[in-house]
């Protein structure tokens, strides 16, 4: 079988996560996909009684409950039980010398499917990548990597390396069988520095963010009589990243689709005076004893203010935020705060 780069960072290559049977794998799939089929009659009957028809009742609070219990099995809550840490791997306390080296965990493995077939995702195959960009670069990937940060101003995202001195490093924590917050136990995370194994700030990401958004909207702004810079990457690259790729699926918000290592809800709105999707990109991150989020909700551009160069970008709401608290989900409260802002900005 041939993998491409477009189905690494689409999570579509074949190539396993830290769950190692394929069984267990498709048994939580199916379990997922039994869960959403359930709670739609239950979507259905609410909205049908918000507009006043009169319907059949059912075991609307059976089907809540077993809503309830499948999302918090996706999304644990501080002091639940996340069946992914589960996993042996996330807890390595090796140390790789270099991102080919860490190869070796799950090189000799069955690929789960055909690659382009099916949607799972898979750190290892950002730890592939990661060693497809230090071929072509020629470089270290880390020193690849620090170089692109120093050049977007992120100078306190740095690599987690356990022995370095690192200013203002916070001490991450999970929650143990009895439910008492305890320090996060010690692991390695040189196996996966792409996949997981950068530390960052708010602040850091927000720069990033920045960056992204401005490099999509510069294309846009043609009136700036050669005042406005070039973007750190093309217009037409960042829209690539942002289209949804078939055949994905995201577990963090069931309105989106895996594009290329972002996850997008695409505009929509099927009727008048009905719920409206806004257009935004974001990624959640989860490690042990820590959790993050980073979400683009772009503005949509006027063009007339476009056109008569008052307005530069970067123009939308970027929502960063990171907790040093295991399994904790982020995604949809990223979205209310970047939706505040956007209303309050309008209201204005």
């Amino acid at each position: 079988v041939a993998i491409t780069t477009r189905l690494l960072v689409s999570h579509l290559s074949g190539i396993r996560h830290y769950e190692k049977d394929i069984t267990k794998v498709k048994e939580e799939k199916e379990k997922a996909n039994r869960a959403f089929k359930q709670t739609k009659p239950y979507k259905d009957k609410e909205q049908k009684e918000k507009e006043g028809k009169e319907i059949e009742k059912t075991d609307s609070a059976k089907l809540r409950k077993e809503h309830e219990g499948e999302v918090k099995s996706r999304n644990s809550k501080p002091g639940g039980k996340d069946k992914e840490f589960e996993q042996e791997e996330y807890y390595l306390k090796e140390k790789f010398e270099s991102v080919f080296e860490s190869l070796k965990i799950f090189k000799n493995d069955p690929l789960f499917f055909k690659p382009g077939s099916q949607f799972l995702y898979s750190t290892y195959g950002f730890t592939l990548l990661s060693a497809i960009v230090e071929r072509v670069s020629g470089q270290k990937f880390t020193d690849y990597m620090l170089k692109m940060f120093r050049d977007l101003d992120m100078l306190s995202t740095v690599l987690d390396d356990n022995e370095a001195m690192i200013y203002n490093r916070a001490r991450c924590y999970v929650y143990n069988k009895k439910g008492r917050l305890v320090n996060a136990p010690y692991v390695d995370n040189s196996y996966k520095w792409a996949g997981g194994g950068f530390l960052s700030s708010v602040g850091d990401l927000l720069k990033f963010g920045n960056a992204l958004l401005y490099s999509y909207q510069a294309g846009q702004f043609k009136s700036t009589n050669g005042k406005l810079l070039p973007g750190y990457l093309k217009p037409d690259t960042v829209a690539m990243m942002w289209t949804p790729v078939p055949k994905t699926e995201v577990s963090w918000d069931g309105d989106g689709k895996y594009a290329m290592a972002w996850a997008v809800v695409e505009k929509k709105q099927q009727c008048g005076c009905c719920r409206q999707q806004r257009h935004y990109a974001s990624h959640t991150g989860g490690a042990v004893g820590a959790s993050s989020v980073l979400l683009i909700l772009p503005e949509e551009l006027d063009s007339e203010a476009v056109g008569s160069g008052l307005v530069a970008p970067p123009r939308g709401v970027i929502v960063s935020i990171i907790c040093n608290m295991q399994s904790v989900s982020l995604n949809s409260t990223a979205l209310k705060i970047a939706r505040e802002f956007d209303k309050e900005k309008w209201a204005q």
